[in-house]
């Protein structure tokens, strides 16, 4: 019996929750890196969202919640979704470093490597990559047919055939430092272009 596409989309989904379900079941499971009695920092948003946010290791409250993008950062990306018409639901942020570990190098690299994993259950349209740590990150993993994104502030690049890519500063860094927030600002913003840019179906 035909689907209609409506039907189609919910199995999608459907699957992509399991999906990031079983990750998250593996991740707090998970032994290889040195996190003591701390839980990892979970990825969170929309299971298929059009626009997946990387940062590279998790500020205090985002430990402390165990959540990616919890507190000012979080708060700051959503006031700059809202001035850029973007829907927050159309938004995944994740980690590199998903441990709470004082020295991101001491992160497992297998670990580490789950954001491929993360890529392919969500499926964006765009990565928005925040940071040099981060990028180094992301050139470095095995995302197929994926190119070397550029740390080029405010240009559109492509990861793979289906995935473009933003390069920002880190969001952490910018939070208190006037220049340091128009910079992240003035990179970020192009993201609202690209997103207004998108064929609505």
């Amino acid at each position: 019996m035909p689907q209609t596409d409506d039907e189609i989309r919910e199995k999608y989904l459907e699957r992509a929750i399991r999906e990031l379900n079983a990750l998250t079941r593996d991740l707090q499971s998970c032994a290889h890196c040195p996190r003591g009695n701390l839980m990892p920092v979970l990825g969170s948003g929309h299971p298929q969202a059009d626009v997946f946010l990387l940062k590279f290791a998790p500020a205090m409250s985002e430990v402390e919640e165990g959540v990616a993008f919890y507190g000012r950062a979080g708060t700051a990306l959503m006031k700059s979704f809202k001035r850029l018409g973007i829907d927050p639901l159309a938004v995944y942020g994740t980690l590199c470093v998903k441990c709470p570990v004082g020295d991101g190098s001491l992160a497992d690299p297998g670990c580490v490597a789950r954001v491929v994993e993360e890529l392919a259950i969500v499926q964006p349209r765009i990565v928005v990559v925040m940071g040099e740590d981060a990028l180094t990150v992301l050139n470095d993993l095995d995302i197929p047919l994926s190119k070397p994104v550029q740390a080029t502030p405010a240009m559109v690049q492509q990861l793979t055939p289906s995935i473009d890519c933003l390069y920002v500063p880190n969001i952490d860094e910018a939070l208190d430092e006037e220049a340091s927030k128009r910079a992240f600002w003035r990179a970020f913003k192009v993201l609202g272009e690209w997103y207004a840019d998108l064929p609505p179906y």
